[in-house]
């Protein structure tokens, strides 16, 4: 395992704050801070070239670190030093611009006396959090008084936490399809049992790898105050809930596809009964019109009688295969 230097960011050092510059200047990095009870939060909530340039000045961390953080496609991984622990995560979270869900990556830094959350994209879970102990005293209190271990376990439950949301409107979604499926709008609902099955994949990718990662986090518990291995196993179980309901849904929404399926092929079954029944109606009078119809003598000839008789056969005809079909469920 590499050793390090300490973070030059200490308590009691420089300040974190951004520098309030003149508004004709260049803005100064985005850096959202929070301290008390001998512990620092800081937050990079829209990550870019100030605020890296800011954490290489403040912080001696990693060079690979560095890049995990402005690498876009880093899976989740937990990477332990002598002095401080990088965590890699993924969280679920709806893109409205491009209508879909995708993965939101978290990066954290986890020293004795400070973490560092570095989302990829503004993450409401963690800004309502960051907000709600910034304005509320007792939030701030129950938050940094039980070590960086202990807050950082708050960050990463908010954030699972907010995945059943959405899972509970995915499972409304599938009982809604499931009801339209047998009310008859089967042909309607077939772009929207693909979208939920899509809905579904999306959510599996992110999910899956991040399974070893938090398995890793137990790495942070030398930073809990208190020795409650609890907290970093609630996470697991709650990430494993989280898998278990996407495989019921997923399995849900395959059964809703094979059930949609078989509902459109039994109404083309049946549109087909119907017209294979009307054509083996029409054929004995089809058969009977053609051979009067010949171009030689046939018995009647030239005569009116015979018409009418055949037209009552044809209909005593329709009417007897007509009640047939209809006694063995055929029409």
């Amino acid at each position: 395992m590499p050793s390090l230097p300490r973070p030059r960011l200490g308590l009691g050092s420089r300040a974190v704050e951004p520098v309030d510059v003149p508004s004709a200047e260049v803005e100064g990095p985005q850096i959202e801070t929070l301290e008390a009870n001998g512990l620092r939060w800081v937050n990079v909530a829209r990550p870019g070239r100030l605020e890296l340039a800011w954490l290489r000045e403040h912080f001696d961390f990693h060079a690979l670190d560095y890049e995990d953080v402005l690498s876009r496609n880093q899976r989740p991984k937990v990477d332990a030093y002598d002095d401080y622990v990088f965590v890699v995560l993924h969280f679920p979270d709806y893109d409205k611009t491009i209508g879909r869900l995708n993965a939101a990556e978290v990066d954290v830094f986890v020293g004795p006396d400070f973490v560092i959350t570095i989302p990829n994209r503004p993450l409401r879970t963690i800004e309502y959090l960051f907000s709600r102990a910034e304005q509320r005293d007792e939030e701030r209190d129950r938050l940094f008084t039980k070590g960086s271990g202990y807050l950082l376990y708050r960050i990463i439950d908010e954030c699972v936490d907010a995945s059943f949301p959405m899972l509970r409107k995915i499972g409304n979604k599938l009982e809604q399809l499931e009801e339209d499926i047998f009310e008859g709008r089967s042909r309607e609902i077939v772009r929207d049992i693909s979208n939920a099955k899509q809905e579904i994949i999306n959510f599996r990718r992110v999910v899956r790898p991040q399974r070893t990662a938090l398995k890793d986090l137990n790495v942070a518990r030398r930073y809990l105050v208190e020795d409650v291995e609890l907290y970093f196993d609630d996470i697991n179980d709650a990430n494993e809930r989280i898998w278990d309901m996407l495989e019921n849904f997923k399995e849900v929404s395959e059964a809703l596809e094979s059930s949609n399926e078989s509902v459109l092929q039994h109404a083309q079954s049946d549109s087909l009964r119907v017209l294979t029944a009307i054509t083996v109606i029409v054929m004995p009078m089809t058969l009977i019109a053609s051979v009067w119809g010949m171009n030689v003598k046939v018995p009647g000839e030239a005569q009116a009688h015979p018409f009418f008789i055949l037209i009552g056969a044809m209909a005593a005809m329709l009417g007897l295969m007509i009640w047939w079909f209809r006694r063995n469920d055929l029409l």
